[in-house]
């Protein structure tokens, strides 16, 4: 059972999925922003959901905005170029220039004004703000967007190419359902895999502090999450088949690529946290990634380590933009798309996350210190200043890995073999070869400090690696040093 019966068979069954595709950052703002740069979130410098933390800001504006992959497209590649939804979470901002502000590279603009809604919101459209109520037929953001998309393929010039980003907040919260997709899914609720409603032994504390068993209620309260979810993405599917239709309809099927994917994932009840992101578990880095176009063979499935860095190379790699002039951390997908024989291909990733916590204390979880934040239901924190963490995600022929370290005074560490243990409830930082643990160290000191082709060096399982643990000492001094001599 799927919500999105119509995007399987649309996209999924005529082209290919692919089934390792991550985000380098597991929330809304740092991932768009990586999609939109081609860079780790340590290269744009978004690094969570506020002004503070360069989510639109006019730093974002002035250096990372000219260069987005739509910008490149539209100025060096000739194309017309058509945003429709959410962009940043705080677009429209009045410290950062309003709704009037449209970044350059996009020829029509029509984007929401700061977070998720799906009525009783305003739209920039090319600039003016346009306000939206709460009628149905006229208001629901998922269909005022498909048919935004729709009068855009009528109207659009036929002797230019074109792009179009359509962004739909569904399924993010507050999860509105259309009414006819109200009562859907009545029966369904979140999957009950062997890491739902455990204690998080051996983890960082944030997921220590989980209460298990959850409460029937807070059950209650993602189970209903994770179905309203679902009833939001019966309209997306929609959207999607207007648009395929559309395509053919207009004889441009065939030569057009559509990507389908996700700027984060979603946690419900996995180590009894009821609900959110910004973990770096599997459940909140993995998307899927959906992709048909020319030259890609029906339903296939490829297994290759991506992330969404990826998008922007790929994109202007099929526009034919010299991808040696950007400054793109990530690799195109082209290769891979075409089915071509003989690629070398990344084995691992970063994934890095900088936490957010509340100066003040809860007034509504009295019993929690300062530093949280995101406390609800059963004031379950989701996030906390010291819930930052970089992590070396690697896939190669022979290791499923995950190795993390936290920014905190212990330099926690969680390791994950998934092959042995998919849902990641044993943590063998403890227990690994220590020379494994040293490369590892090693490598993510190296990815967080990496910038364009340095992002796509080889990995430590890779026959190209090369290792010298001299360098651990004096490049990166104080990390390496008190990891070292951490007892593990």
């Amino acid at each position: 059972q799927t919500p999105l019966k119509k995007t399987a068979a649309l996209i999924a069954h005529m082209g290919v999925t692919f089934v390792n595709a991550y985000v380098p950052s597991a929330l809304c703002c740092p991932s768009r922003a990586s999609i939109l740069t081609g860079k780790y979130p340590h290269n744009h410098h978004v690094v969570n959901n506020t002004l503070e933390g360069n989510c639109s800001s006019k730093s974002w504006q002035k250096i990372q905005e000219p260069y987005t992959f739509p910008a490149l497209l539209k100025t060096a590649c000739g194309y017309q170029t058509f945003f429709a939804g959410k962009y940043l979470n705080e677009y429209g901002a009045e410290d950062a220039g309003g709704v009037g502000h449209v970044p350059p590279g996009w020829s029509f603009w029509y984007a929401l004004e700061k977070n998720s809604k799906y009525y009783n919101y305003t739209l920039s459209v090319n600039g003016k703000a346009r306000r939206h109520g709460e009628n149905y037929s006229v208001d629901y953001l998922t269909d005022v967007l498909a048919n935004m998309s729709l009068d855009f393929l009528e109207y659009k010039s036929n002797f230019e190419p074109f792009f179009m980003m359509i962004s739909t907040p569904a399924p993010h919260s507050p999860w509105t359902a259309a009414p006819q997709y109200a009562k859907s899914f009545q029966n369904v609720s979140a999957p009950r895999n062997s890491n739902f409603n455990i204690h998080g032994k051996n983890k960082h504390w944030l997921i220590r502090q989980a209460k298990t068993p959850m409460t029937n209620s807070s059950i209650q309260f993602l189970d209903d999450a994770y179905r309203k979810r679902w009833q939001t993405l019966l309209s997306v599917d929609d959207l999607i088949e207007k648009l395929v239709k559309k395509l053919e309809f207009h004889g441009e099927l065939d030569n057009t690529y559509i990507f389908y994917t996700s700027d984060n994932g979603f946690h419900t009840g996995q180590f009894s946290l009821p609900i959110d992101k910004r973990q770096l578990y599997e459940f909140d880095i993995k998307v899927p990634l959906l992709v048909r176009g020319p030259g890609i063979k029906p339903n296939q499935t490829n297994k290759m380590l991506v992330a969404n860095i990826d998008l922007g190379p790929t994109i202007l790699d099929i526009a034919g933009y010299d991808l040696n002039k950007t400054q793109m951390d990530g690799m195109s997908l082209l290769p891979l798309l075409r089915g071509d024989k003989n690629v070398s291909w990344r084995s691992d990733f970063l994934v890095e996350y900088q936490g957010e916590g509340y100066n003040g204390s809860d007034p509504t979880c009295p019993g929690l210190g300062p530093g949280v934040t995101h406390c609800f239901p059963d004031c379950v924190c989701e996030d906390s200043y010291n819930n930052t963490y970089a992590c070396v995600r690697t896939l190669s022929a022979s290791w499923d890995l995950q190795y993390c370290e936290f920014d905190d005074r212990e330099v926690f560490v969680e390791v994950y073999n998934l092959t042995a243990d998919p849902h990641q409830i044993n943590n063998i930082a403890k227990t690994i070869d220590q020379e494994i643990l040293e490369k590892m160290n090693y490598r993510l000191m190296m990815l967080q400090s990496c910038s364009g082709a340095t992002c796509r060096t080889p990995g430590v399982f890779d026959p190209g690696y090369r290792f010298d643990p001299r360098l651990m000492f004096s490049n990166h001094g104080v990390r390496a040093r008190r990891f070292s001599a951490q007892s593990l």
